[in-house]
C-alpha cells in the first residue's frame, strides 16, 4: 500500500494531520507494508520571493477579518496542536515563499531522508519560529538531519529539484486537490485535511481488506 501525502511544509494543519496519520499507523497491524511518500505544495505559490510578513497580518488581509478574529482561529489551531503533543509558536510565524523549502526536501528525498526532512522543516517553522526562506537556516536544518552543508548550498545555489518541486504541484492539480493535507492512498483514494486518528486507521483497515478481496 502506498500513501502519497500532499503538504506544505509551513502548514499548521499539515503537520496536525502528519502526527493523527502517524497514531493511526501505529495502530495498523499492516504498517510495515504501507510506504507513505511526502510531496510538495505551496499554500502561497505567488508569495513574493523575499517577502517575510506575520501570519496575523497575512491572514487578517487574505480573510477579510481582524487581528483580534485571525488570534482566536490561531489560537484554536495551537490548541488542537497541542492535543497531537505538538507546542505551536504562531506568534513567531512568518509567512514566505516555500519553493526552496521544498526543493530542500528533494534533495533529502534523493539521499532517502525525505521523511525525516518533512518533520524537520515543519517543526522548525511552527514550533521554533524559523524562517524557511533563509538559505543558512535551511542549510543547518538540512545538515541537522542529514543533508551535507555543501549539497545544500549548492542545491540553493542552483535551479536543482525545481522540476521534481512543480511535477508534484502540477500532479496535485491533476488530482483536483486545492489544499492539504491531502493523502492518495494507491493512486485510487483521496483523504482531505487533518483527520482524525480513527479516520485514517478506518481507511487503511477498508483499503487492505480491499487489497485482499481483489488477491483472493
Amino acid at each position: 500500500m502506498k500513501v502519497e501525502i500532499w503538504s506544505d511544509v509551513v502548514c499548521p494543519w499539515c503537520y496536525i494531520g502528519k502526527r493523527r496519520f502517524e497514531r493511526a499507523l501505529e495502530g495498523f497491524d499492516g504498517a510495515a507494508g504501507v510506504e507513505v511518500e511526502w510531496r510538495s505544495f505551496q499554500l502561497n505559490p505567488a508569495h513574493p520571493v523575499g517577502k517575510r510578513e506575520p501570519l496575523e497580518a497575512s491572514l487578517a488581509a487574505k480573510m477579510g477579518r481582524t487581528i483580534a478574529q485571525v488570534r482566536e482561529m490561531n489560537d484554536n489551531v495551537t490548541h488542537l496542536a497541542a492535543l497531537e503533543g505538538l507546542e505551536y509558536h504562531l506568534e513567531r510565524y512568518q509567512v514566505v515563499n516555500t519553493f526552496d523549502a521544498h526543493r530542500l526536501a528533494h534533495l533529502g528525498k534523493s539521499l532517502a531522508i525525505g521523511p525525516e526532512v518533512h518533520e524537520r522543516l515543519l517543526r522548525a517553522q511552527l514550533v521554533e519560529g524559523e524562517v524557511l526562506d533563509e538559505p543558512e537556516t535551511l542549510v543547518r536544518l538540512g545538515e541537522e538531519v542529514g543533508i551535507p552543508a555543501a549539497d545544500a548550498r549548492a542545491m540553493l545555489g542552483s535551479d536543482a529539484f525545481a522540476d521534481e518541486v512543480r511535477a508534484d504541484i502540477a500532479l496535485a492539480e491533476s488530482f483536483g486537490i486545492t489544499g492539504v493535507p491531502f493523502f492518495v492512498i494507491d493512486r485510487r483514494y483521496g483523504v482531505s485535511g487533518a483527520q482524525p486518528r480513527e479516520v485514517f486507521l478506518e481507511v487503511l483497515q477498508n483499503v487492505r481488506a480491499e487489497q485482499a478481496r481483489a488477491g483472493a
